[in-house]
């Protein structure tokens, strides 16, 4: 499949770990880049993080299956900072951070300012949650 092929070269040679579908638009129509990502997906070249969102994968040491090649907390940021949503850290991260709280942040939280997010990001069961605060 050539379309499958040149979107690999593509990933390959690509300095980063996150890519959206649309960045491969160029490659062929819809439904062959469609099909040509799905391919990669199924071979582990590449993981979905949500709709239109992928990033590079590598095998799994524990279970042999496909994993992002980077934390959630890495690529989450990317993805997002790629489709243009401005985040900063969520309020216990920054309550940790600044020593005013002793609890370390559970999951992956991102504060979006007054902006409403309802995309879904995420891999294996942990997903990126957003919070507002109206300053």
């Amino acid at each position: 499949m050539i379309v499958e092929e040149r979107i690999k070269r593509s990933i390959a040679l690509r300095k980063d770990d996150v890519f959206l579908r649309s960045e491969f638009s160029k490659f062929g129509s819809s439904a062959q880049v469609s099909r040509a990502l799905r391919h990669l997906v199924a071979s582990g070249v590449l993981v979905r993080l949500g709709v239109g969102v992928f990033a590079k994968a590598k095998t799994s040491v524990l279970s042999g299956k496909p994993i992002p090649i980077r934390p959630l907390e890495v690529l989450a940021p990317m993805a997002l900072q790629k489709l243009g949503v401005k985040i900063t850290a969520g309020r216990a991260l920054r309550e940790y951070n600044a020593g005013d709280s002793l609890q370390l942040p559970a999951g992956v939280v991102f504060d979006t300012g007054s902006r409403r997010i309802n995309r879904k990001l995420g891999f294996g069961g942990r997903y990126v949650v957003y919070e507002n605060h109206h300053a």
